[in-house]
């Protein structure tokens, strides 16, 4: 999958349309359900859209490490996000930027 966005986006400041997928409809899902996500003491950064129309979020906090967080994705994000943007065909979590560690000469 090849995100449309690589560094995380300030769901506020998304305008256009990325891969037929108008991305201030997207923000507005995306906002609608953070309430939900925060009141566990988690949040969610999007990450991209890819040319197939699949939505990719980072799940942080609480939610980053949470068990049922595969859950939370499909039957929370996700459905909100298919019901009310067209053209995305799904979400996916994506794991959190790992920086590179320096070369210690070994």
């Amino acid at each position: 999958m090849t995100p449309a966005t690589e560094e995380p986006t300030d769901e506020s400041a998304m305008v256009g349309v990325v891969h037929g997928v108008d991305l201030a409809l997207l923000a507005a899902a995306l906002d609608e359900v953070r309430p939900t996500l925060q009141s566990d003491g988690g949040d969610m950064t999007f990450r991209g859209v890819d040319e197939r129309g699949i939505v990719s979020v980072e799940l942080t906090g609480a939610c980053g490490t949470c068990p049922l967080s595969a859950m939370t994705l499909v039957f929370g994000i996700e459905q909100v996000v298919l019901q009310k943007v067209p053209g995305v065909l799904g979400v996916v979590a994506c794991s959190p930027a790992i920086p590179e560690l320096p070369d210690l000469g070994r």
